[in-house]
């Protein structure tokens, strides 16, 4: 098994926070929001190698940090070449690059590079084991459907499959969101280029997976715990008020 994490992004909500430095590397508590990410992927027995796909600008200093850093895994940079927001290929095109120009054909766990929890991947793991060619979507129910307009919405059946869902909707049908974890099985990997080469939206992989569900089930896994999606300034102070105890 292999692990994605998406950090090419260039945060324009937290500007100037961002200006110079990726969300990731952000600093919550006492270490950089990734560093939560890496210390979460170590305890994978399954797990051997961990992808890093970020952009021209930031790569520098991705490269900087990543000497300093200590893991079980192999951890490998790749760089989109990208150098500004407007030219960004969006989560779905960073994924699609670091298949290719990686060779990268194994079940694979994809990750949003700006998540912090406290949550176990291990279950999360476990319960991929049970239906390893399916497709598999981390969510986590905020508990108030007024504040899910602000993420991707997810309705699920009494199996937990994955019924709709729908990217920042502005009237929300559920207060089950999606996280940014998920479950890629090898031998789906080829429909993420399929899902590109037909000119669908290439940013949120909430997208890809709304589309998958056309013709493939889709499971969900609902973590517990706590959760922040870094998408501004205030959910910033959140983590950091409530990591840095």
């Amino acid at each position: 098994m292999k692990a994605l994490i998406l950090a090419a992004g260039y945060a324009t909500r937290l500007y100037p926070l961002t200006k110079e430095k990726p969300k990731p590397l952000l600093v919550v508590g006492k270490k950089p929001i990734i560093d939560y990410l890496i210390h979460k992927l170590d305890g994978l027995d399954e797990l051997d190698t961990i992808y890093i796909v970020t952009n021209q600008k930031f790569y520098g200093i991705f490269e900087d940090w990543l000497r300093g850093l200590k893991s079980k895994k192999q951890v490998v940079l790749v760089n989109d070449g990208t150098t500004k927001y407007e030219d960004r290929l969006g989560a779905i095109g960073d994924i699609e690059l670091a298949l290719r120009w990686q060779r990268i054909y194994d079940d694979l766990l994809i990750l949003a590079g700006d998540n912090i929890f406290d949550c176990d991947l291990k279950e999360f793991v476990e319960c991929t084991k049970a239906c390893p060619q399916t497709f598999v979507m981390g969510i986590y129910d905020i508990r108030d459907k007024s504040k899910a307009s602000k993420y991707g919405v997810v309705e699920i059946d009494d199996k937990s499959c994955i019924k709709n869902l729908m990217e920042k909707p502005t009237e929300p049908v559920s207060s089950l969101v999606a996280m940014g974890i998920y479950y890629f099985p090898k031998d789906g990997l080829n429909l993420i280029s399929e899902y590109l080469k037909v000119g669908k939206e290439n940013d949120a992989p909430g997208h890809f997976i709304h589309w998958l569900l056309k013709g493939q089930e889709v499971r969900s896994y609902i973590f517990k715990g706590v959760w922040y999606d870094i998408g501004d300034k205030a959910s910033y102070r959140q983590a950091n008020s409530r990591f840095s105890i």
